[in-house]
């Protein structure tokens, strides 16, 4: 069971660790949502069977689980207990048995080299100080070892659903945005001394019935939207969920909604 006792998260990253932890085992499905998109990097990643993985940010544990498929020995960290005790849950039976750890991607607890792969999908992106975690990534990652990153473009529609949530919230903004991992020269800069890199783009496609649909299930699992909307008197959640609802109607199709979302996945061999 996740150890609560020792809280290994950085002081400045406990604000956000509250942030996702808010979604709980919700959370679960909005990583269903994206799931076509963990698939690519994972298959992409490409893991050995005994080889030892690191899936940081792992949220629920779709790409721990994904790894693990393929017969590697899986370690998943996140800042965010709830996630993480849902990934255990929903993680029972695997084998090997994925080991699942309360960590902070910028100070990670593993030794040089410990890691033949490391996985991150639409997670080590929201690191505050990215310098640190793609140093941390790079540390523990043994030569000739292998990265696989999911991140959203900066150009691109959740890039544009992120600004659309900042306009409704008094949150000071990251001095680094998120989606700077989604731009291959800014990844270069962060991971190129590391690692030989190659990259793909993709487009993850998500279906829902209807705009209130999704809502529901921001609010429900998406833990920035859900504080946010909690945090709001009714008129101001009322106009948060118009300007929402008007963001997914451009994406209505005869069966519903269909949701297209541009993404770049890093390919990494560890020099």
């Amino acid at each position: 069971m996740l150890d609560r006792t020792d809280n290994p998260v950085r002081d400045h990253n406990r604000a956000a660790a509250a942030l996702w932890n808010a979604g709980g085992r919700a959370y679960d499905n909005v990583s269903f949502a994206i799931s076509d998109a963990l698939a690519h990097t994972a298959q992409r990643l490409a893991p050995k069977p005994g080889e030892r993985v690191l899936d940081v940010a792992t949220g629920t544990g779709w790409s721990a689980r994904n790894a693990a498929r393929m017969g590697a020995q899986v370690t998943g960290i996140d800042i965010a207990p709830n996630l993480l005790e849902a990934a255990e849950a929903l993680s029972a039976g695997f084998d090997p048995a994925i080991d699942y750890r309360l960590a902070d991607a910028e100070a990670l607890p593993f030794g040089d080299s410990a890691f033949d792969g490391v996985i991150s999908t639409f997670g080590v992106m929201f690191a505050a100080d990215q310098a640190a975690a793609a140093a941390e990534i790079a540390r523990v990652t043994k030569p000739g070892g292998r990265l696989a990153l999911a991140s959203w473009v900066p150009d691109g529609a959740v890039a544009e659903f992120f600004g659309l949530i900042a306009s409704h919230s008094h949150a000071q903004a990251p001095d680094e945005p998120p989606v700077l991992w989604g731009d291959p020269d800014h990844v270069r800069g962060l991971l190129g001394d590391a690692f030989d890199l190659t990259f793909e783009r993709g487009f993850n496609h998500a279906y829902h019935t209807s705009e209130d649909a999704i809502w529901q299930w921001y609010v429900s699992g998406f833990g920035p939207l859900k504080m946010l909307s909690e945090s709001l008197d009714d008129g101001r959640r009322a106009a948060l969920k118009a300007d929402v609802d008007a963001y997914h109607r451009h994406y209505r199709v005869e069966a519903g909604l269909c949701v297209d979302r541009e993404y770049l996945v890093t390919i990494g061999t560890r020099r």
